[in-house]
């Protein structure tokens, strides 16, 4: 009597998982090669814009919500024998902004242009500045950010002829890119051991940055806390005090709810000692001095699920930051991974990158200017083609701590990645659909790679969701490249044989 009705349950119920999840795959173009340059701009408009350039070459592909290609414009108005340093997009519902630099001779020149809803150029290309650089070899001078609103948008770069005296200029604009202030600042620094590190923009137009001291291969020894007022020529400096803690790639995040700015870090207990805990510091807008500091030790019940090839007592040495986000009600939420390179011949440690660092601290050549931003997710570069090196992207440890920095809950991800060619397919993508976090990321399946969805609930609680429809055999989803691209939409890039194509997920009520 109750079987059919049981069967029927699981039936509606099944269904109901299969179409919570869509994936939709672009047709692969057979002019996007495997090491195409690219960048998921967003949604503007009713269609998906993806930037794509392959040496000289530079379009805009727009697609529509069935990921069939619309349009592809190529953006004639960029430098083809002069040389493209870097390019940032900012989307906006009907039109997106292009920022590029580009060097002729000795001269970089910031230009912005604006593009459609089919990636088709608005007007003519605005000169934003110039810079006099001494060397002909192409560096990135400026530097783009974007409030969380993108009603503010910060343009800057960074002199450092003299090593003792960085000087600073920014350009403040408004989504209409008109120059609201420009603003030319002097920084006293060390030479060689302090650098600049993590910049952000709040929605209000304000600039905070941190200046690190850091000696060779050792860990952070000093932070100062820097803020620069929208409307104002000064700069507000606020030492954090570690009390004899030692910190790796401190992050900064502004809290535009709460008037705040957070920076945290993975931190040791002793100089080049094992990963202890957490650091987490605040800093109040309103009253402009520090609100709250505080460590967190990592517990061993935390360790033991987290450690995975590692011990207990090492368990988060190849652990590094890879989200930082803050929540309304003033807590945060970090995750950590472990990620490490393995090769025959070399061994691997925090200290000494043999393959490339997951984070980055730029050092100072006898270039004029340089650029401080690093990508604060996952370094920019696509690494490949390095022989007898095994890339790993293992564990996902997730701690959630209150806005008085207490913590709340802690759960782990357990996956074990990796890969010889390069570490494209390795690692995951987080972002928030109806309320709850998603981790996207591929786990082996029977020698193959297959896209799985983990959810956090707001207690920790951590579900698997069913396997994604459409799960094609020949596509290599790759989401560490992944983009959020509306409420309950999110757009990646997948190889398909030897081409790159773009591949997108809906997330149906």
């Amino acid at each position: 009597m109750y079987r059919p009705l049981l069967l029927s349950l699981i039936a509606t119920f099944l269904l109901l998982a299969a179409q919570a999840q869509k994936l939709i795959y672009a047709e692969p173009d057979r002019a996007d090669s495997r090491r195409m340059n690219f960048e998921i701009i967003g949604k503007v408009g009713p269609h998906f814009l993806i930037y794509k350039n392959v040496r000289n070459q530079h379009w805009i592909t727009s697609l529509n919500n069935e990921m069939e290609q619309v349009d592809k414009v190529v953006q004639d108005h960029l430098p083809i024998n002069d040389q493209l340093i870097n390019i940032d997009f900012v989307a906006y519902p009907q039109s997106a902004w292009m920022i590029y630099q580009h060097q002729k001779k000795n001269i970089v020149y910031c230009q912005a242009a604006r593009v459609d809803e089919r990636g088709r150029r608005i007007g003519e290309p605005i000169e934003l500045d110039t810079s006099l650089v001494r060397t002909v070899s192409p560096s990135t001078v400026y530097t783009t950010l974007t409030s969380e609103d993108r009603k503010r948008i910060l343009v800057f770069k960074v002199n450092s002829r003299n090593k003792q005296l960085y000087r600073l200029t920014t350009f403040l604009y408004n989504d209409q890119l008109q120059l609201l202030r420009r603003s030319d600042l002097v920084i006293p620094m060390e030479e060689r051991s302090e650098t600049l590190g993590n910049f952000t923009l709040d929605n209000a137009g304000n600039l905070a940055y941190l200046k690190i001291h850091r000696p060779a291969n050792e860990n952070i020894d000093g932070i100062q806390f820097h803020y620069q007022p929208a409307v104002g020529d000064s700069i507000q400096i606020t030492p954090l005090i570690l009390n004899s803690v030692w910190i790796d790639e401190p992050q900064l995040r502004a809290d535009n709810v709460n008037g705040k700015f957070l920076v945290a870090g993975m931190a040791y207990g002793e100089r080049r000692g094992n990963v202890d805990g957490l650091f987490f510091w605040t800093w109040d807008k309103a009253s402009m001095r520090s609100a709250l500091q505080g460590f967190y030790s990592f517990p061993q019940n935390l360790r033991q699920e987290a450690k995975g090839n590692a011990s207990v007592r090492t368990a988060f040495n190849d652990h590094f930051l890879r989200q930082l986000s803050i929540r309304r009600d003033g807590g945060w939420v970090i995750s950590t991974e472990s990620y490490y390179t393995t090769s025959r011949f070399n061994t691997w440690n925090r200290w000494d990158y043999l393959y490339g660092t997951p984070y980055y601290y730029p050092s100072i050549s006898d270039f004029y200017y340089y650029s401080p931003y690093y990508n604060r997710y996952f370094y920019n570069n696509r690494q490949a083609g390095q022989n007898q090196v095994r890339h790993h992207a293992d564990n996902i440890a997730i701690l959630s701590f209150t806005r008085d920095g207490q913590p709340e809950w802690n759960t782990v991800i357990s996956k074990g990645q990796f890969n010889d060619d390069s570490d494209d397919l390795l690692s995951f993508y987080p972002f928030i659909v109806g309320g709850q976090l998603h981790y996207i990321l591929n786990l082996p399946e029977r020698r193959l790679n297959l896209l799985q969805d983990f959810t956090l609930g707001t207690d920790g609680a951590l579900n698997r969701n069913p396997t994604l429809r459409n799960l094609d055999r020949g596509y290599e989803l790759m989401p560490r490249f992944a983009k959020q691209v509306g409420a309950r939409q999110v757009l990646l890039p997948c190889i398909y044989r030897n081409y790159l194509c773009f591949a997108k997920i809906d997330y149906t009520p």
